[in-house]
């Protein structure tokens, strides 16, 4: 059995780069048009007439609505880059919110 050193010697794990995001740019228009696309898989999958398909549909949306709150608040701080595609993820997820409430 290979011999483990007591808590009290090993080294303390570094930690100095935690929070330092320099590498991190604006948000890529894949994952805008991703998240659009997965909208619109959402939204085809709840006109489905089947109970399961439109059940997965309507869970596929409401898992779409923080994730994609969350990548707007992330391009905000770092750059949304294409605007052009985050318009369109914006789109899907306004519709989408527009159906659950009315």
């Amino acid at each position: 059995m290979a011999h483990v050193a007591p808590t009290s010697h090993r080294r303390a794990s570094r930690s100095s780069h935690r929070g330092h995001r320099s590498g991190d740019g604006p948000i890529q228009t894949t994952s805008w048009l991703g998240l659009t696309f997965a909208f619109v898989v959402g939204l085809v999958l709840t006109a489905q007439s089947h109970v399961g398909v439109h059940a997965a549909g309507v869970t596929l949306l409401v898992m779409l609505v923080p994730v994609t709150v969350g990548t707007f608040v992330a391009g905000f701080r770092q750059g949304l880059g294409s605007w052009k595609a985050a318009l369109c993820a914006a789109a899907g997820l306004a519709f989408t919110l527009l159906k659950f409430f009315f």
